[in-house]
């Protein structure tokens, strides 16, 4: 971003932005935050100040909305809720994610959100990944790829019929689940030993100035850049 695109994204004049970089001169805090917002950082990557980084900590803490001990206890309907609220984008980063591929109320807001206008992303994992694999084996089962395949035969209809749904395959070590609806999402961290259901799940919401929402949005990010379209091949088994 050039100084004066920082600059007026965040209301200021150009040589203001200047001298924060040339000079070092430390912004009101009010423009820190905004300049951390506009940049998708923590504001104490910018700025080392005792105050941004106990006030930071506090945001990070407010983007937390509710903390379930297992996915099992999330309400059932809260998936389908976040992304129905969907406007701008929609994102689903996991392995299988089996339980939503089920769905057919989800197959339908799928459709529903794209025919809107939602850039709607499904991530999968590659079954024949190595990180699948010993994804099933800390699972204790050794069946992730299993369940994968299952969830492309669900999404098949969507895949030949929406190609404005992207569906992609990973073959990342991922280290949760991620379920985005612009800046409301569902985290699932993975723990070993057990399934993704047992493990429990931070409903999160993006704040200015919190940094907690855009760590976990990045990942998903860096997955989407560097996995693969999802071929005929794939959703038959052929």
């Amino acid at each position: 971003m050039s100084v004066q695109g920082l600059a007026d994204a965040i209301e200021v004049n150009a040589k203001t932005v200047e001298r924060w970089i040339t000079q070092g001169k430390v912004p009101y805090r009010r423009h820190q935050y905004a300049t951390a917002s506009v940049l998708k950082v923590d504001v104490t990557t910018l700025w080392e100040d005792g105050r941004a980084v106990d006030t930071a900590t506090d945001l990070s803490k407010a983007e937390i909305v509710a903390v379930y001990p297992h996915r099992h206890t999330v309400p059932p309907g809260l998936w389908r809720d976040i992304y129905a609220r969907a406007e701008r984008q929609l994102d689903v980063l996991v392995y299988s994610g089996l339980f939503l591929s089920e769905d057919p109320l989800f197959h339908d807001l799928l459709k529903a959100k794209v025919a809107r206008g939602t850039q709607a992303r499904i991530l999968l994992g590659d079954p024949d990944c190595a990180a699948v694999r010993q994804r099933g084996i800390d699972e204790g089962h050794r069946i992730m790829d299993g369940k994968i395949r299952n969830a492309l035969l669900n999404y098949r209809p969507l895949v030949r019929s929406h190609p404005d749904i992207g569906f992609r395959l990973h073959d990342a070590t991922l280290y949760n689940s991620i379920y985005r609806s612009d800046d409301e999402m569902l985290v699932n961290p993975h723990v070993y030993g057990i399934g993704a259901y047992l493990a429990p799940v931070f409903h999160l919401r993006r704040l200015p100035g919190g940094g907690l929402f855009d760590t976990y949005a990045n990942s998903i990010e860096h997955t989407w850049e560097n996995a693969r379209q999802i071929t005929e091949t794939d959703v038959t088994g052929a």
